[in-house]
């Protein structure tokens, strides 16, 4: 009876040590970095970190676009105030249909000293910026 256990218990673990053997053969084929599931990983690894840094310079372009907008909201909201007050301005001006009375016509020499104290003015305007940037 003892032998009949032997017997058996031998057979079994030969057939342990040959199970294991086929696992580690497809372990190792799983894992290799050139066709397994490590190669895959790797890609897939790689293909995060791009991705993160695509989105943390998104990101950045966005944050730079979001403060030029307000800059350029608030700009506008202060240039409306002023042209508001220009045209509320304008309610004080004489109408134009009604024609002054005959005014006696201006001395020729205080005309060209006037003329003469009058500058110049000239007006600068800012290009367009071009700090705008495309997100990959």
């Amino acid at each position: 009876m003892e032998l009949i256990a032997d017997v058996l218990m031998v057979a079994g673990s030969f057939g342990a040590a040959f199970y294991c053997h086929i696992l580690s053969l497809r372990l190792k084929r799983f894992t290799t970095l050139e066709t397994g599931m490590g190669g895959a990983i790797a890609v897939l690894s790689a293909q995060v970190d791009d991705m993160t840094r695509a989105l943390d310079k998104a990101q950045g372009a966005a944050n730079g676009s979001a403060s030029s907008l307000e800059a350029l909201t608030l700009r506008g909201e202060a240039v409306a105030k002023r042209l508001e007050l220009l045209v509320a301005s304008l309610h004080d001006l004489p109408d134009p249909d009604r024609a002054p009375a005959a005014s006696p016509r201006p001395d020729p020499v205080e005309h060209s000293m006037v003329e003469a104290d009058r500058r110049l003015r000239f007006v600068r305007r800012r290009g367009q910026r071009e700090t705008l940037e495309a997100a990959e």
